[in-house]
Parts: structure tokens; C-alpha cells; sequence
């Protein structure tokens, strides 16, 4: 199957399977999603959604964010890890939203990847997720599925993004990449598929005799 071919497919398969792919992580505005993906950083998402409920009856908005003790933030978020970071990070990007943004969070990737412990891929969440503005966050998940797939060389996080975009129409970035995280989740796991076990890895590589061995990000 040529790469044409299997974009095509793959597009397919998963708009039969997701055709409508909710946000994994419960937020109700742009800042509680920015929080809920920053606190998602080595940590799952269904952990994540078990924490923001308390995080957020304390304070769902930067200026009663800002108002809290980090200590008081890191005793709620503990079970997520890297707590003291995490605590730290919401609380001064809270501050800054203040003190910059009126308090609002920026519709702008450049000004996301400014605010503490905020990157790429959470700036590019934020952007998709919350504003509808085309991105493809890219984590080490969507990396190897796109190993696998035969859909990057996969050297890195930036290639495998960089890559991805071109392959895809960007109308279906923001509901892609989320597309690709549920079905890697639920069929193509580090441990449920080597390459070829799951539908699309064996559809894609019908003759692959040998585990597919992938580069970490």
C-alpha cells in the first residue's frame, strides 16, 4: 500500500470508528482546559479528570488561581506527580493571565508557549481544542502510531508533527489527532500492538513479518 493510500484509509477508518471524538479531559472554558492539559503531563487522563473537580471548586478562573498558596494547589493535584512543578506553573501562569491577558487566556500559540510549564503540545491543544484554530498536538502516543503507520520517519516529536500536517488535509487535524489517541488507546496500545496485531497496522503492512521497532520521541 502506497503512503497515498494509506493517509486515505487511515482518514477513513478513523472517522468510521470516531466520527465525533470528545476532548478526553473535562474542562468547561479555555483556561480550565490549559490547566487540566498541563497537570496531563506524565500522567492520565482519567487520573486527570479524577483531581480538576476539587482543583476547580477551589478555583476555575486565573484570578481565584492567582489568589491561592502553591502548597495548597500541590496538596490537590498530588496524585497527578510532579506536583510541586505543576503547583508552581498554575499558579505563576494564572498570575500572568492576570496581570497580561486581563485575565483571559491568549488565542495565540506564541503567547500559550510563554506562560509556565506550557509547551508545544499544550499550547496546541489549547488552540484546538478551545479555539477551533487548525493544530495536530503530537505526543509520544500519536509518535508511535505514526511509526507504525509508515507516516514519518519518526526522529522526533517536531518531525513526526511537521510530517503529519503535510500528509493530512488540515481540516482534519484538530479532530485527527484525537481520533488517532482513542483508537491507539483502545487497539494499538505500546503493549496491545507491535505493528501487527491491530486492523490498521496489518491493513497498512499486510506482509510485516517482524515487530515494527519505533524511535521514542
Amino acid at each position: 500500500m502506497l503512503k497515498a493510500e494509506r493517509v486515505q484509509y487511515i482518514l477513513q477508518r478513523l472517522q468510521q470508528l470516531y466520527p465525533d471524538p470528545p476532548v478526553p479531559l473535562d474542562h468547561s472554558d479555555p483556561y480550565t482546559l490549559l490547566v487540566a492539559v498541563l497537570l496531563s503531563a506524565q500522567c492520565t487522563d482519567e487520573r486527570v479528570n479524577q483531581v480538576t473537580p476539587a482543583l476547580f471548586s477551589l478555583a476555575d478562573n486565573p484570578h481565584d488561581m492567582a489568589g491561592q498558596e502553591v502548597h495548597t494547589i500541590q496538596a490537590i493535584i498530588r496524585p497527578c506527580g510532579l506536583s510541586p512543578q505543576k503547583a508552581k506553573a498554575i499558579r505563576r501562569l494564572s498570575e500572568m493571565l492576570v496581570e497580561s491577558y486581563e485575565g483571559e487566556v491568549p488565542r495565540d500559540m506564541e503567547a500559550l508557549e510563554t506562560l509556565p510549564g506550557v509547551g508545544h503540545k499544550t499550547a496546541s491543544v489549547v488552540m484546538s481544542q478551545a479555539f477551533g484554530v487548525p493544530a495536530f498536538p503530537v505526543d509520544t502516543h500519536i509518535h508511535r502510531l505514526a511509526q507504525r503507520w509508515g507516516l514519518t520517519s519518526g526522529k522526533s516529536v517536531v518531525q513526526t508533527e511537521r510530517d503529519l500536517k503535510r500528509l493530512f488535509p488540515e481540516s482534519s487535524w484538530n479532530q485527527l489527532h484525537l481520533q488517532i489517541i482513542f483508537y491507539g488507546r483502545e487497539f494499538c496500545s505500546a503493549r496491545g500492538c507491535d505493528g501487527r496485531v491491530c486492523e490498521i497496522c496489518r491493513t497498512c503492512y499486510p506482509d510485516r513479518k517482524h515487530p515494527k521497532k519505533t524511535l521514542k520521541a
